[in-house]
């Protein structure tokens, strides 16, 4: 059983690094003993072995990691193809910016999990590999570098990676967090829109599928924000975001379904009915229309001058000889 970072001994500079750092920073790994100490339920030991492996080679550590994660959420994409989208040139590297912008554009939901190293392991034991960034090196003297984590042994305290050249490198939990700290303990899963993170929030999640529609992937979006509903029966976010993708994807039935199913969860919620009234004008039901508009501007708001537009509009047909 490997029990040393095999990675250090391939790489004694990096080995030099690490240990300085560890020295400096007092083997401080808070988030470890926490984790270790948790009486919560997390398997003693888990590897999603099926997760693809792609070798990291200089400066590339950013699309391999993509490529990891997608490959594992269901696309089919190499590093090579990745690189014109996150490669960075001048900096010889990857900002974590255009890694979340690359999910998107492959239709998946970026989301960056709390900075805890026990919602990156209940995003593993959900079958999640997670994307992580660390700083093999010093604070003043940085070593960028993106890893995916694929498992753990709680009862050894390691964490296993594929990073680099390895497609196992397994390392202490103590060592993982101290670089990881130093990345700012950014970690991201990438998901596919059916399927939620195993830590997923409400509102956190809803922002990352916004950014969907951003890109005009309204197929994926309206697929995400149903997939929210099902978690989170109640969200006016999630119900109206199903209404506006089907109403862009320019399926008015299916907007009218999802905008009057906000109406009647969210009576007070005013911009329910404007898009409502506005689903409803399309399709030449102008007095029905009409009432889901006056019900708009009766609520009032801060948009509330949309809503005397939307209802003026449509009175210019109710009202027409």
């Amino acid at each position: 059983m490997i029990r040393s970072d095999t990675n250090a001994r391939r790489h004694p500079g990096i080995f030099s690094l690490l240990l300085l750092a560890l020295l400096l920073t007092g083997c401080a790994a808070p988030q470890t003993r926490q984790l270790l100490s948790s009486s919560k339920p997390l398997p003693s030991s888990l590897e999603l072995t099926a997760v693809p492996f792609f070798p990291q080679e200089k400066y590339q550590c950013g699309p391999a990691a993509l490529a990891t994660v997608l490959n594992a959420a269901g696309v089919s994409v190499t590093p090579d193809e990745l690189t014109p989208q996150v490669y960075l040139p001048k900096r010889k590297g990857s900002l974590q910016f255009e890694l979340l912008a690359a999910a998107r554009r492959h239709g998946r939901v970026p989301y960056v999990l709390k900075p805890q190293l026990e919602a990156m392991m209940n995003e593993v034991a959900a079958g999640n590999p997670v994307l992580v960034l660390q700083n093999l090196g010093l604070d003043a003297v940085p070593v960028w570098h993106y890893a995916v984590v694929v498992g753990f042994d709680l009862d050894q305290a390691d964490i296993v990676l594929r990073s680099g050249i390895e497609e196992r490198h397994i390392t202490s939990l103590q060592t993982f967090e101290l670089t990881w700290a130093r990345g700012n303990h950014w970690a991201v899963v990438a998901m596919p829109p059916d399927r939620l993170p195993q830590t997923a929030e409400e509102q956190p999640y809803l922002e990352a599928v916004v950014t969907l529609e951003k890109l005009q992937r309204w197929q994926e979006a309206a697929t995400a924000y149903t997939t929210a509903l099902k978690r989170w029966p109640q969200s006016l976010g999630a119900q109206m975001g199903i209404g506006n993708s089907r109403y862009a994807l320019n399926d008015l039935p299916g907007a009218e379904e999802a905008f009057r199913a906000a109406t009647h969860k969210y009576p007070q919620a005013a911009v329910a009915f404007n898009n409502l009234a506005q689903v409803l004008a399309e399709q030449q039901r102008w007095r029905e229309a009409e009432e889901a508009a006056q019900q708009a501007v009766a609520m009032g708001g801060g948009n509330v001058e949309l809503f005397r537009q939307t209802l003026e509009e449509i009175q210019r047909h109710t009202q027409s000889p």
